[in-house]
């Protein structure tokens, strides 16, 4: 199966659910409640559960950093999931937490990786069915080829600030950008990295959950001082979000993107040298 775009519609997975491996990628902020619970309740047949939190880099504090490639082999192939299976992911709230799993399996050289438009909460307004029931997975082999260029570090993105390469897109709060409102993680400092444009995620998305148009996200990008024809680094506030810009740049077929994964949660430490990861008020 040729995927030749980074979303699909709901009527498209309705249409091939047995073509498919289906990843309920939901997840919530710290002390909102624990996403698995509710996959357990209702999701869509044949969905298996990526865990974001529990499928991540352990040798970090930082939160839900992107796994080793033999990490996310064994966790990947432990869901019957291969790396010649087309993938669709999704999440409860729309678009949310879907793209980070959609960032991470192409992170991981996995080509064939959609994301659902509308998630969960579009297709259960639409009536599709959904279950309760456990999916019996046959566990395979996965091999993943790893892409280092999707994946950016601190190191990066101080180069970035300082040449100008690549332009860094925050998918926070423009109060948090701005430096006006306090971080949701203790120990970080409110504010945004020098020459940083500003694109809430949310702002890209209707109000189903969907993905806005193509011209109305040109327009988005537009405002936010945005070029769509340089390269992209995308941050938010743990590299959640974040691959919500990607995703959307994916789709208007801006393909020179990348993800800084520590995003706020590294770079907003209280602690840190200030010379070396600088802040300012938005």
């Amino acid at each position: 199966m040729t995927m030749t775009h980074p979303l699909v519609s709901t009527d498209w997975l309705a249409g091939n659910l047995d073509a498919v491996k289906i990843i309920d990628s939901s997840w919530r902020m710290p002390g909102a409640g624990v996403a698995r619970d509710d996959y357990d309740k209702r999701h869509i047949p044949g969905a298996v559960f990526f865990d974001i939190d529990a499928i991540a880099d352990k040798s970090t504090d930082l939160p839900h950093m992107l796994p080793a490639a033999a990490a996310f082999e064994s966790a990947v192939g432990a869901m019957g999931v291969s790396d010649k299976d087309a993938v669709i992911v999704y999440d409860d709230a729309g678009i949310f937490s879907a793209p980070r799993v959609w960032w991470t399996f192409r992170a991981m050289g996995h080509g064939r990786v959609a994301v659902l438009d509308g998630g969960l909460k579009k297709w259960m307004a639409e009536g599709h069915s959904v279950t309760d029931a456990a999916h019996p997975v046959e566990p395979t082999n996965y091999k993943a080829a790893a892409q280092p260029d999707l994946v950016r570090d601190a190191t990066h993105v101080r180069a970035t600030i300082a040449d100008g390469a690549s332009q860094m897109i925050d998918a926070r709060s423009a109060e948090r950008f701005l430096g006006r409102a306090p971080e949701p993680r203790a120990g970080l400092l409110s504010g945004a990295m020098p020459n940083a444009k500003n694109t809430p995620f949310d702002v890209l998305l209707n109000t189903d959950g969907t993905m806005k148009a193509a011209d109305a996200l040109k327009d988005i990008f537009k405002s936010a001082g945005v070029d769509l024809g340089s390269p992209a680094i995308t941050t938010c506030g743990s590299g959640v979000t974040a691959a919500v810009i990607a995703l959307a740049l994916e789709s208007l077929g801006h393909r020179e993107w990348s993800l800084y994964d520590g995003s706020w949660a590294e770079w907003g430490k209280e602690d840190h040298d200030r010379a070396e990861f600088p802040i300012v008020a938005g």
